[in-house]
């Protein structure tokens, strides 16, 4: 069974008169644009018509999400910094969460992607210096560079959270793609031991349910996990650049 690991593909092309590439539409926008219409709908649900006290469970469940989130940069930042940084924690945790669950309906996770996963390090590096730049200064932003591990530590930072979040996310997915295949090349080897030929079975017997229990860590899991420290480490960055 041959297994096929490749980036991205094409979705869509324009092509010049001479048959040259002028732009292309990959996967991972395509996707990215389905999750972000999903959690446009999602907060279109949960943010009309509320009341001053709520009444539906729509409302409610709104709220938890609100005072969650509220809660958890309250405990790893300040109170203060709740209303000028929760709509963005947020935003990033609910992309990236649903980006990479979203292989679990088939498609390619967008957090698989490394333009991806480095476009969004460059927002978190771009919060990251405006609050520096708010609250130290122009001149003291520019006097820490004097010292040059504090210039590396700069570049480094959103390097280091755009590869841990796309090698975490691309690495569970390639396990399950190869797990897969070896399943089913098991799945042969067991209707070759009692006689069949290969084009005699239909279906891949060791295929059946237990890729889904694996799914469970690789998509469901790690996906959950490795969204949670992204925006972990976009808080503590955040806050350490208040200081």
């Amino acid at each position: 069974m041959n297994i096929d690991v490749s980036g991205p593909k094409k979705m869509l092309t324009w092509l010049s008169a001479e048959g040259e590439e002028l732009f292309s539409i990959s996967e991972s926008v395509v996707t990215g644009w389905v999750v972000v219409l999903i959690l446009s709908i999602v907060c279109y649900i949960l943010g009309r018509n509320l009341e001053m006290v709520p009444t539906t469970k729509r409302q409610c469940a709104a709220e938890f999400i609100v005072k969650t989130v509220n809660n958890m940069i309250e405990s790893n930042m300040n109170k203060d910094c709740v209303k000028a940084y929760a709509p963005f924690i947020a935003a990033l945790f609910s992309y990236i969460l649903l980006g990479s669950l979203i292989s679990l309906t088939g498609l390619r996770s967008v957090t698989a992607d490394i333009s991806v996963t480095g476009s969004l390090a460059l927002m978190v590096f771009v919060m990251i210096t405006y609050t520096k730049l708010k609250y130290q200064g122009l001149k003291n932003y520019l006097l820490s560079f004097v010292n040059p591990l504090n210039l590396i530590s700069e570049v480094a930072n959103p390097v280091a959270m755009a590869l841990r979040l796309f090698g975490n996310v691309s690495a569970g997915m390639i396990i399950g793609i190869i797990l897969y295949a070896a399943l089913g090349s098991a799945s042969g080897a067991v209707y070759g031991l009692l006689g069949f030929g290969a084009e005699e079975y239909y279906f891949n017997i060791f295929q059946i349910g237990l890729p889904a229990v694996l799914s469970i860590y690789f998509d469901l899991f790690s996906g959950v996990i490795q969204s949670y420290v992204f925006i972990m480490l976009t808080m503590a960055y955040i806050y350490m650049g208040r200081e």
